[in-house]
């Protein structure tokens, strides 16, 4: 009989993981990359935008969770490996999501590039911490 091995992620690759898409997330979608064609495409004015508490919390929350989720689809899967699954998980599972909602909802393409271009980065970065941390001896 096959014995099963308890896996415990590293809750500091988790918290890490959840954190660095906060720090993409600034870089991304500020004026120096592409937040004021976000803003636009949206039709946001900055005004709309200023920082909620809320919404920050709740964004941590849920990027804790999926990075979580993460870590325990991994397991103690190599670097090069972890980030294949990022870039899949993010292209392929969200910003493949997004991309039949944002047809549907008959939103721009070039929105859709910079949301799913978010999370495309966001879960290999997320992933390639999680294998840093959870491969290690």
């Amino acid at each position: 009989m096959d014995t099963v091995q308890a896996f415990s992620p590293s809750l500091l690759a988790v918290v890490l993981s959840a954190i660095s898409s906060f720090i993409i997330g600034g870089l991304w979608y500020s004026p120096a990359l592409f937040g004021k064609t976000w803003m636009k495409l949206n039709g946001f004015k900055e005004e709309e935008l200023k920082p909620k508490a809320m919404i920050f919390i709740s964004t941590f929350v849920i990027q804790l969770l999926a990075a979580l989720c993460l870590a325990f689809f991994l397991g103690t899967s190599d670097l090069m490996f972890s980030a294949v699954v990022g870039l899949q998980v993010g292209l392929l599972w969200v910003a493949g999501g997004m991309g039949v909602t944002y047809l549907f909802e008959r939103k721009p393409l070039k929105l859709w590039l910079i949301n799913g271009g978010y999370h495309i980065i966001t879960f290999i970065i997320m992933a390639t911490i999680i294998a840093a941390f959870q491969s290690a001896p």
